[in-house]
């Protein structure tokens, strides 16, 4: 038992060794319609021209579903749980049992 503990902590130190050796570094790049961004290794990308990625923040920020608590949200008690925005299929749907109403 104490040997297979062990080797799970030795993994689990050796995986994290290796977390820290990754290169996070952005990677330059192009669009098809030649602005310049940045892509993240997590998925994330940004424009490099500062201007671009302020309009594009401001329009990301309009979408309800990238604000923390998006007004008219339903859902979510105490941080814990799914926050349904207007506009998403289970929105104001009432009850599973169509016969109680």
């Amino acid at each position: 038992m104490r040997a297979a503990l062990i080797a799970v902590l030795l993994g689990l130190a050796t995986a994290g060794a290796m977390a820290a050796e990754l290169d996070r570094t952005p990677v330059e790049a192009v669009t098809v319609n030649g602005d310049k961004v940045r892509l993240f290794p997590n998925g994330r990308w940004e424009y490099v021209d500062a201007a671009k990625a302020a309009a594009a923040q401001q329009k990301a920020a309009a979408y309800p579903e990238n604000q923390t608590r998006p007004e008219g949200g339903q859902g979510g008690l105490f941080g814990v749980g799914r926050i349904i925005v207007p506009g998403d299929k289970d929105y104001n749907r009432g009850s599973l049992n169509p016969k109680l109403h």
